[in-house]
């Protein structure tokens, strides 16, 4: 196995680790990658009011998640758990014993590299892992980092990669760290990143969370969430905003209720159950078996009590998963949208999304009748609201083209 460990203060990871991150991956055919935060820099000490280590490595994890490749790249809080001073040998050494016979490759920018020599136990760093240098702008000389190479190679017998990055992010993360005091430097990070930042208050950004404007609510959501399900959330809000139009609702509310419906998709059962006792959701007995069930209300109550979400996105995001009687309008949207928006791929959807702009009503029927038959299908139990989400459509006379 290729193991790559790229370390760093992450504070906070930027497009230029993701970057580097992933072209590394590839130009060494790693099998897994690792981001490991430094607890305490030997180079350089941390500013008196970075992040705490539970943030920084947070955020890790988000950076790492983003480079959408489960099990091949995670964050490590290794380096955060031990005492001290963070020297690179002793993370190498306490990975050889955790991965024994892997290949282990140490990846780092051109300022690094140019100085390696001078770290803690060069000699034991350069025989415990190959090193991978990347070049993060067009000024970083490439003859330096040759002469470099070859002074590793024949004093330490070192193995050396040298790669230049064919997109360039080039920012350091002081200059960031500035620019986010200022209210500015948005577009150098991971929008997940940005919006864990939000959520915490780091770096300076105070937001109102109850007031924030559309970006910012996307980037805070999508923190919340797996990066590989943030297409099928913006998938949505782009339904839900064409299906609004088309029937006359809110297009703001209802995009604001599709950026939050899956806020607490991620969360374990019993971070769940909690937020149902701390809102007083009152569950039924197959609410409680099913935690799939639970984000749709544990949703709705976070997008009210921490974003602002009035009543009618509220209600939407609460009934998003099964339905029930007498939708509003935009319950209805928010339904059909999470449905069948774009990303969504299976045996029906294109009738359903032909029906959604031909008769709303019909199209929540037939949403409704595929899910309750998938259910079926499965063996398993069909939840009531959505049974009677049906049911009231087809009492009262709807989904006969009079939406």
């Amino acid at each position: 196995m290729k193991l790559g460990i790229y370390g760093g203060t992450f504070n906070p990871p930027h497009l230029g680790h993701v970057t580097a991150a992933r072209f590394a991956m590839d130009a060494l055919g790693l099998d897994k990658l690792l981001l490991i935060p430094a607890a305490h820099p030997p180079h350089k000490s941390l500013p008196e009011d970075a992040p705490s280590p539970e943030d920084r490595l947070a955020m890790a994890e988000i950076a790492a998640d983003v480079l959408l490749l489960p099990g091949r790249a995670e964050a490590s809080g290794m380096e955060l758990s031990r005492p001290g001073r963070s020297y690179t040998a002793d993370t190498l050494r306490q990975l050889r014993e955790e991965y024994p016979g892997a290949e282990l490759w140490l990846l780092m920018g051109t300022d690094m590299f140019l100085t390696l020599q001078h770290w803690r136990e060069p000699e034991a760093i350069l025989s415990l892992a190959g090193v991978c240098a990347f070049a993060r702008s067009q000024e970083d000389c490439e003859e330096a980092l040759r002469g470099q190479a070859d002074y590793l190679q024949k004093t330490f017998q070192a193995r050396v990669r040298t790669v230049r990055l064919p997109e360039i992010v080039d920012i350091s993360s002081t200059r960031l760290r500035e620019l986010l005091e200022r209210g500015e430097g948005q577009e150098y990070l991971p929008p997940s990143v940005y919006g864990y930042i939000i959520r915490r208050g780091l770096y300076g950004v105070r937001r109102d969370l109850k007031c924030l404007p559309e970006r910012e609510l996307r980037a805070c959501s999508y923190s919340m969430m797996r990066a590989k399900r943030i297409a099928h959330v913006q998938g949505a809000e782009e339904e839900a905003v064409r299906l609004a139009r088309r029937w006359g609702a809110d297009p703001v509310k209802a995009a604001r209720a599709a950026i939050l419906h899956d806020c607490t998709k991620y969360l374990e059962r019993e971070e769940q159950l909690q937020l149902c006792e701390k809102y007083g959701i009152v569950l039924d007995e197959l609410e409680r078996q099913a935690v799939k069930l639970l984000h749709s209300k544990t949703g709705a109550w976070i997008a009210r009590d921490v974003f602002g979400a009035d009543d009618e996105v509220f209600e939407a995001i609460y009934w998003h998963t099964t339905g029930k009687a007498d939708m509003s309008l935009l319950d209805k949207i928010l339904y059909m949208a999470d449905y069948m928006e774009p990303n969504r791929d299976f045996p029906g959807v294109e009738r359903l999304r032909t029906l959604a702009y031909e008769d709303l009503d019909a199209a929540v029927i037939a949403g409704c009748e595929t899910s309750i038959q998938e259910m079926e299908d499965r063996g398993l139990e069909v939840h009531r609201n959505t049974l009677a989400a049906r049911d009231f459509l087809l009492k009262n006379g709807k989904g006969t083209g009079n939406s």
